[in-house]
Formats: C-alpha cells, structure tokens, sequence
C-alpha cells in the first residue's frame, strides 16, 4: 500500500492546528488567572499568582514553538526518494526490529507526534532525535544499533519513499 506523503504533512498540519486552538485557549484563560483579583498574594508565601504567571508564559512558549512548526509544514517540500537514495529529510522509512514493522517520517519538526492514515500508525521523528540521527544517511537494506534506555535494539531498514 502506497502511502502519500502530502496526506501525511495534511494530517500534521491539521495536529498542529488543532494543538495551537487549543494552545491559544489555555494561554488566554491563565493570562487571564494571572492577572485576576482574587490571585494577589494574601501573604509573602502565596505564590499562585506567580505560578499561574510562569504556566501562562509557558503555554505561551509553546504555542509559538507550535505556531513556527506549523509555518515550515505548510512550505514544506517534498522529496522524492529512489530505491537507493539516502534517508533525508521528508523520508517515509519503515524500519523493522524484533519482528515488527514501523512507519517514521522524518520531519523537520513535531518530532513525537503520531498520525494514523489508512489504519497505519505513522510515528513523526527529526533529525534531532537519537533515531533520526541514525538514519540520515542510512538507505534501504542497511542496519543500524541503537542505545536508548535498556538494551541497544537493531533496526533493519526495510523501505525508504
């Protein structure tokens, strides 16, 4: 089963979108807590105010992190991969490891994320990511050990489109 790649940068955009929606929300509403009457200290050990401060800067962080990988997946380019072309940017690459099979593109960012298109789970990694740097340069065919947490785990690259 062919898998297109634009479904699945549609699919990230369509996260991304929802998780900034929602993202902005929250952020207003703490802003909103920060800033509120009932929130100055009562003495010098209340600190909700202050924390409500810090978690609404936070969630505003976020949403720009959000807002700027949104904006480079809407111009994301796509490329197109031969049977012996490299792992680059924007590859779909099915990796298999202890007898199973799974789908990583490889994203500039949003690593982490999970879509599910046709009843596939396709796990979204970048480059930054101890897997993603493993596979860049790596084509079908080719094997590669990683350490994570626990025992290294062998990974058989098995297609890359």
């Amino acid at each position: 089963m062919a898998i297109s790649k634009r479904i699945i940068v549609q699919r990230i955009i369509e996260q991304l979108t929802e998780q900034l929606s929602t993202l902005a929300g929250a952020s207003r509403a703490m802003h909103a807590d920060a800033s509120d009457e009932q929130n100055k200290p009562e003495d010098k050990y209340d600190t909700r105010g202050l924390e409500t401060a810090y978690l609404a800067s936070s969630q505003a962080r976020l949403a720009t992190e959000t807002e700027q990988a949104l904006a480079v997946y809407q111009n994301l380019e796509l490329r197109k991969f031969g049977q012996s072309a490299t792992i680059d940017l924007t590859a779909l690459v099915e990796l298999e490891a202890n007898g199973a099979r799974t789908l990583y593109f490889l994203g500039p960012k949003a690593g982490g994320m999970q879509i599910n298109h046709r009843g596939s789970e396709i796990l979204i990694i970048t480059t930054e990511s101890p897997l993603g740097q493993q596979l860049v340069g790596k084509k079908a065919g080719d094997r590669l050990k990683l350490q994570t947490r626990g025992p290294s785990r062998e990974f058989h690259v098995i297609s890359v489109s």
